[in-house]
């Protein structure tokens, strides 16, 4: 037996989700038909106004409501120091920490088997914010084949123009077994100890 079309659409919409496989689409679904009318309604209103209201902010790319985002009209922000991540919800997930510095939000990674070229991510942007002021990069990418290449082809441009280029620590996270870790890991651990 199958369910009405209209929420089978439903179901099928809530699949292209990231995560959410059939099952999990079917429990959204059907929690949503359950849902009083006034809650539909601000669900569907609040869908629309995401869609309508974000876009990416003009100098770092992250995403805002206004041309800048909250960090880039920040005055108190470190301007010396450029965090570069590879997606917004990454510049989140640091400032959940200490930094408070700027960032730029390449919004992809190089990615040749994909056809993802330099020109098609958010850098050259990154490259007209280089200025004297800016004393350090930090390249906080994915640490993943298409990362490592972002990263060597960012820190290569920016090295040119003089200014420091650092990488997030690669290695151990807290809680994990050496004899479950990858040799990579383990590799990348090794190479960025530091002393006690």
């Amino acid at each position: 037996m199958n369910y009405p079309q209209s929420l089978q659409r439903l179901i099928e919409d809530l699949k292209n989700l990231p995560g959410v496989g059939e099952k999990t689409a079917e429990r959204y679904a059907l929690r949503i038909l359950e849902m009083n009318d006034e809650d539909v309604n601000l669900f569907a209103s609040n869908l629309i106004d995401v869609k309508r209201k974000i876009k990416h902010c003009s100098r770092c790319g992250n995403l805002t409501e206004d041309d800048l985002c909250d960090v880039c009209k920040d005055n108190t922000r470190d301007k010396s120091v450029i965090c570069v991540v590879q997606e917004s919800k990454d510049a989140y997930a640091i400032e959940k920490t200490s930094y408070n510095g700027l960032y730029h939000v390449l919004n992809g990674v190089i990615s040749p088997s994909k056809g993802v070229l330099p020109q098609d991510i958010n850098l050259e942007s990154l490259l007209n914010r280089l200025d004297e002021n800016v004393k350090e990069v930090v390249i906080a990418v994915n640490p993943t084949m298409d990362g490592e290449t972002t990263a060597m082809y960012i820190s290569k441009l920016v090295k040119e123009k003089g200014i420091k280029v650092t990488r997030l620590a690669l290695g151990l996270s807290m809680g994990s077994q050496l004899d479950y870790t990858d040799e990579i890991t383990l590799q990348k651990a090794l190479e960025g100890r530091r002393e006690d």
